[in-house]
């Protein structure tokens, strides 16, 4: 590989994308934009998606998922523009979307998000498999495509992919195992928004950089019925023997972080935060013939790897690799 280019993905492998928030929205009614008049936009969701679309083929890619915080501001416009940038991969490459703190309400309401990204948008696909449906008929709570999973095959492989949540309630929760022991034969990943980041709810600015980080301990949606990323650890993705990958965002201020985990059954997790803003996204190379995915952050707006950035100067965090038994 050529310092500081994406080689193509050679035969016999593949890629998954994740796309980190995408909270990068200027322009009219924008945080802090003032008397802006210029029209809404989004460079870097533009730049992100157009790369995936131009890139399905050379890449190899199967798949591709977002870490949430789709939009800054919960309001019609910023989703109107989500969409258009998710169109562009839309009838092309399967997806699945985690819905994020930006992207509801502090109860949990995600209606908008589900106006422009509902069910009823993917059920055409057969990659497709459901959603989670809130018992109490309020699909405003956790409904209608808040919480998905997808269902794909590349290289020999099976996989079941679930998108859940920020905050995920115990409801959720159970809805979660169930598919997960449904398709235990399949190889599990999970993206949700809330991830790795501060342990504890940071009480200083200076904490979202410089407090002990891991698996965080504290929430930021759906009130007491609201999961941390530990509680959802020790409640659902602990319990597992095929789930082998989370993914996250949420954590700008920490910006790229892994842990290497172990479920209760002995398997091995991967746990990946990526909240790049304008420094890149992820590409996941699944190479199954030697049970290793090359994991390269790279920054379409530049052409160019990310080696480093002003908060994590440590290239291993940007640029490494993974072992994943592929073999079954």
């Amino acid at each position: 590989m050529i310092a500081g280019d994406l080689s193509p993905a050679p035969a016999g492998s593949f890629s998954i994308v994740v796309i980190p928030d995408t909270q990068h929205y200027r322009g009219r009614g924008t945080k802090g934009s003032g008397k802006d008049t210029q029209p809404l936009s989004n460079e870097v969701f533009e730049g992100y998606t157009d790369w995936i679309a131009a890139n399905l083929e050379r890449q190899r890619i199967v798949f591709v998922s977002h870490a949430g915080d789709i939009v800054d501001i919960n309001n019609r416009a910023q989703w109107a523009l989500a969409r258009r940038c998710m169109d562009k991969l839309h009838g092309r490459v399967p997806y699945g979307i985690s819905v994020g703190n930006h992207d509801m309400t502090a109860a949990g309401d995600s209606s908008l998000f589900q106006e422009f990204f509902p069910s009823s948008r993917f059920v055409g696909f057969d990659w497709y498999g459901g959603t989670f449906e809130n018992p109490e008929g309020r699909p405003a709570i956790s409904g209608n495509n808040a919480n998905s999973m997808q269902l794909f095959a590349a290289g020999g492989m099976k996989f079941v992919v679930l998108h859940l949540e920020c905050n995920a309630p115990d409801d959720v929760l159970k809805w979660a195992d169930s598919v997960l022991r449904r398709h235990a034969d399949r190889h599990a990943m999970i993206t949700t928004h809330m991830g790795l980041g501060p342990r504890d709810k940071p009480k200083l600015a200076s904490d979202y950089f410089d407090a002990p980080k891991g698996r965080m301990t504290w929430t930021k949606r759906h009130g007491k019925r609201g999961n941390s990323p530990q509680q959802m650890w020790d409640k659902c993705f602990s319990k597992h023997a095929n789930l082998f990958l989370l993914c996250c965002g949420d954590q700008s201020r920490t910006q790229a972080m892994r842990l290497k985990s172990t479920g209760r059954n002995g398997n091995t997790v991967h746990e990946l935060l990526s909240d790049y803003g304008a420094n890149g996204l992820r590409v996941m190379r699944f190479i199954p013939t030697a049970d290793r995915i090359e994991v390269r952050t790279w920054n379409p707006l530049t052409g160019a790897l990310c080696e480093s950035t002003k908060i994590v100067k440590d290239r291993s965090q940007h640029q490494f690799m993974l072992s994943h038994d592929m073999s079954r």
